[in-house]
């Protein structure tokens, strides 16, 4: 059984695939158990992903199912082979929300990660000064020791992207930019920070001007994950006061992803949001002088 004795996200997403690819071959689920020489709630639990299939299972269903794919094939025994691995952040566990570990679980996994912020830096980009502030500044009061804690748990989330795990594009509204959530000092830091990480071979920052008008207002924040080679969404997340909310069913990854390319075609292009954004430092230094 996953840890804790819920689904954890690839254990959902082999899952997944197992019952997309049933289903693309007409057979039921006692057909399926079967195959495997179980029961059929054996295999409702693999679909949902409260307990993890093992390599030999995956390979018996896929051959059932007539999946002659090798990438697919060895896409889902990896899953199959990992969905228990205990990922860095779990030594975090006590002070992390379960759709937090989620989000962390796909971000870890992903080979694409594309966000669009419309209030504050992404946490992929955040310094650690300005990861502080806003975590210490949200709504509801937290605790110094798990501020501290949250604080180092968004740290290791960007050594993904500083160790070129993945490619990494975010699109950040020009009020981001402009309107210091946090300290003035902080936000320079912050913003001194962005342009660095942006010159990363695997990193795209790009800044929606002001002037896209209503468009900024279009989506709410929100990230787009994919596991293969190409950047197809496969995932969606997108925070809200109660939490962090996954999707991923075709129609919502289809319209995350016209979202995500609209908002990306009316953006500035890396070099011209790059100089803007230095252009706000500017006047921040000359604010501060």
């Amino acid at each position: 059984m996953p840890a804790g004795g819920r689904p954890t996200v690839r254990s959902r997403r082999l899952g997944a695939a197992l019952r997309q690819y049933r289903q693309a071959a007409k057979l039921d689920q006692p057909q399926a158990a079967e195959v495997i020489a179980s029961s059929q709630a054996r295999i409702s639990r693999l679909e949902t992903g409260h307990v993890t299939a093992r390599v030999i299972e995956v390979r018996l269903l896929l051959d059932a199912y007539g999946v002659e794919d090798q990438e697919v094939r060895l896409k889902l025994e990896e899953l199959a082979k990992h969905s228990k691995n205990r990922g860095w952040w779990l030594e975090h566990a006590a002070h992390l929300r379960p759709d937090y570990v989620d989000h962390i679980a796909l971000e870890d996994d992903a080979t694409y990660i594309r966000e669009w912020q419309t209030a504050m830096v992404p946490g992929l980009l955040q310094t650690p000064a300005y990861a502080e502030a806003v975590v210490a500044g949200g709504p509801h009061y937290i605790d110094p020791e798990r501020v501290a804690q949250l604080v180092k748990v968004r740290m290791g989330r960007q050594a993904k992207i500083a160790e070129g795990g993945a490619s990494y594009t975010a699109i950040l509204w020009e009020a981001v930019v402009a309107h210091p959530l946090v300290d003035v000092e902080i936000h320079r830091e912050q913003l001194a920070a962005i342009l660095e990480i942006g010159k990363r071979k695997n990193v795209t920052v790009q800044v929606l001007p002001f002037s896209a008008g209503v468009l900024a207002g279009y989506s709410p924040s929100f990230y787009s994950f994919s596991f293969d080679d190409e950047p197809t969404a496969e995932a969606v997340a997108m925070d809200n006061l109660r939490g962090t909310s996954v999707l991923e069913g075709p129609e919502d990854l289809a319209a995350y992803a016209n979202a995500f390319d609209l908002l990306r075609s009316s953006a500035l292009a890396p070099d011209a949001s790059a100089r803007l954004i230095r252009g706000v430092l500017r006047g921040l230094k000359e604010d501060t002088s």
